[in-house]
């Protein structure tokens, strides 16, 4: 990649897209374009179609997606499958008919099933039954990694798919609905936190900086006390989801970002697909007519993570004792776990030299300052 290659970053405003645009500029590229949602809605295929003819981007980063934790993921299957769907064609199919030079897919280790072995590798993929909560999303995630093997088969072009683990970090989305797991009890915890100490001049603010629905700021206090209640934050105790048991592995964004843009930089399909020297850079079709065999190619695919877990509880610990709150926490165990454990096998990415170096600790401390300054 020179320095002045025109580099599109799809969810630039986003965790892992803003963090991707920033760590770009600090390596000195001078040519990147991105779009906000309301400048580019990416389920438009007319749309997205017009922006790649004006723009014509040299190599793409697919960072765009409709996300959520596990709430989210039970309520709105149909846009979590629909969407995420509608985006990967829009966009990986006009960066094929736009001759895109590479495009870098970002997907999710959501991916693998419910009861892989542990730590799980590129190769568990569709070995067994997904999670039942994130299925539409997983299916969403498995076509477009599946779309960048197939066209690179097919098309001899140079599409790569990242897996992350569960990403953190500033950027975030702190939605009580919507947000994945770590946002979700940083602020319910700080908010519990206020609470406990009767601070409602913190809790209006929050609320007016994040309204919850109808709520905000200026509403009355036994209706933010309710919603409050609802969510599981009362004045002496935190009452969060499932049982606290589930393992998670957990990654700082930008070094999620750091990963992605030394894979754009220094790693290819060829250095993924297994093929022997005399089959690399040929398509299916001249596989074909010169009479060789057509290979099984799968799980080119890249975990990216730390190789660490902890449970949801320790994190809770954690993230108590960051905050300095003084309730209790308790755990309701008619709300589901979800997957039970999710650690991702990170050989192939430490083999092909990138390494991570934020711990978890560090990481809480970070997003928690972050929070309370933004």
């Amino acid at each position: 990649m020179e320095k002045n290659s025109k580099v599109y970053v799809a969810g630039h405003h986003g965790l892992v897209g803003s963090a991707i645009w920033k760590i770009l500029e600090s390596k000195g590229y001078t040519n990147l374009v991105g779009r906000t949602h309301q400048e580019l809605d990416l389920l438009d295929s007319i749309a997205v179609k017009h922006f790649f003819d004006e723009e014509q981007p040299e190599y793409v980063i697919l960072a765009a997606a409709f996300v959520g934790g596990i709430m989210a993921n039970s309520i709105y299957r149909a846009d979590f499958i629909y969407r995420n769907l509608q985006i990967q064609q829009n966009v990986i199919g006009e960066s094929f008919r736009h001759d895109v030079k590479k495009l870098l897919f970002l997907g999710s280790t959501c991916i693998y099933p419910k009861n892989a072995p542990q730590p799980m590798k590129e190769d568990a993929l569709l070995t067994s039954p997904l999670e039942y909560t994130n299925e539409p999303y997983a299916i969403a995630k498995i076509a477009g990694l599946k779309m960048c093997e197939s066209f690179n088969m097919e098309y001899g072009t140079n599409y790569i798919a990242v897996m992350p683990t569960n990403l953190y970090g500033q950027n975030d989305n702190f939605d009580l609905v919507t947000s994945h797991v770590m946002p979700a009890m940083i602020r319910k915890m700080i908010l519990a936190d206020a609470l406990h100490r009767d601070d409602w001049k913190l809790i209006r603010k929050d609320l007016n900086k994040l309204p919850v629905k109808e709520i905000n700021g200026s509403s009355s206090k036994e209706a933010i006390t309710d919603m409050l209640k609802h969510y599981g934050i009362f004045c002496d105790k935190l009452v969060l989801w499932g049982t606290g048991k589930p393992l998670r592995e957990f990654l700082w964004s930008e070094e999620m970002a750091d990963a992605s843009v030394y894979v754009l930089e220094h790693v290819d399909y060829e250095d993924l697909n297994g093929l022997p020297n005399d089959m690399q850079g040929k398509t299916t079709l001249q596989l074909h007519e010169e009479k060789y065999p057509i290979p099984e190619v799968r799980n080119c695919h890249i975990n990216v993570g730390t190789g660490k877990e902890l449970t949801i509880a320790e994190l809770a610990e954690l993230i108590k004792k960051t905050i300095g709150y003084e309730g209790s926490v308790e755990w309701d165990n008619t709300k589901p776990d979800g997957t039970m454990r999710k650690l991702i096998d990170v050989s192939k990415l430490h083999h092909l030299g990138w390494h991570h170096k934020i711990e978890i600790n560090e990481g809480v401390q970070k997003l928690v300052d972050w929070y309370r300054k933004n």
